[in-house]
């Protein structure tokens, strides 16, 4: 996808993202201490309940992760991009349905100069790097307040023209449906997150957006709030000629639930190695997550 030449004030340049690696660093912190061989208390009694309900796009519990990933060998020069994204998800119940609101406020980081990009991203910064807030998406999911073993929810995405860049985002508002399918039989959580979005509004200069995204994740809990997990996110710009179009990631990773305090945290991270991309995307990424829970009760 190619955007319009605009000029931007160069910054100091941070390689590779002073913010991700600092947000490495807290995970590291956190998890370690977790993995000693010594013994430690056992896990409570709602550690189970925690996992399902972090591994669960549409559960009834507020919870605020902090996604950072991290892109590597963009572009002919092998470059590192960043994006930390901030997810806060809330829900609210309305007689028999829960209505799951999900906000992603994507906080950029781009290397200059570059000629290739990110999924989802503007390519071909000219000079100078770039770094900023990219296209909110807001997602509000239905689905049912007591689910049966089929999990489910649908509803509107809306991805909004909040980029303080041209190289951070579309310059378009877009909307589409997005549909969430996912089981729960133990120890395995399994589903799928499935969305498309076409512009509407926003710059006439800027090229149109129909861009496809699906998610599948798979988890597998262990003992003591230990769960091995994989959640690629597989992208799709209809935009693009027919041999750039997708871009189809394959890893995975480990996660934890601990508590910091009396705060429950899902902590994980996960490593992908990119089988088919455009010319110039990243040959892999590597995702820290750290998810703050907020359980009723």
């Amino acid at each position: 996808m190619k955007c319009q030449s605009s000029r931007t004030r160069p910054v100091r340049r941070v390689s590779p993202a002073k913010s991700g690696w600092m947000f490495v660093a807290f995970l590291a912190q956190a998890l370690l201490p977790t993995m000693s061989v010594s013994a430690e208390p056992p896990a409570p009694p709602d550690t189970a309940a925690l996992a399902a309900a972090a591994q669960n796009p549409v559960a009834d519990m507020i919870s605020v992760p902090f996604q950072n990933n991290s892109y590597f060998g963009i572009g002919p020069n092998r470059q590192t991009a960043n994006v930390l994204n901030i997810q806060p998800v809330i829900p609210f119940t309305v007689g028999n349905w829960n209505i799951i609101t999900r906000t992603i406020l994507p906080i950029v980081y781009l290397p200059a100069p570059i000629d290739g990009g990110i999924p989802g991203l503007p390519q071909n910064i000219p000079s100078g790097s770039t770094n900023g807030l990219g296209d909110i998406n807001f997602t509000a999911f239905l689905s049912p307040a007591s689910p049966r073993k089929l999990i489910w929810g649908i509803g509107p995405s809306l991805g909004l023209n909040t980029a303080t860049s041209d190289f951070t985002g579309t310059g378009k508002w877009t909307a589409g449906p997005s549909l969430v399918l996912l089981m729960q039989p133990k120890p395995w959580t399994v589903g799928l997150l499935v969305r498309n979005l076409w512009s509407f509004a926003g710059q006439s200069n800027r090229e149109s957006v129909n861009s496809f995204m699906t998610q599948f994740f798979v988890n597998y809990n262990l003992p003591g709030g230990w769960y091995l997990t994989s959640s690629p996110v597989i992208t799709a710009n209809w935009q693009a000629p027919s041999g750039e179009r997708w871009t189809v990631p394959l890893g995975g990773g480990i996660g934890k639930i601990l508590r910091i305090g009396r705060l429950p945290v899902n902590l994980q991270v996960q490593g992908f190695g990119n089988v088919v991309a455009p010319e110039n995307a990243p040959d892999w990424s590597l995702r820290f997550q750290a998810q703050l829970l907020f359980p009723k009760g």
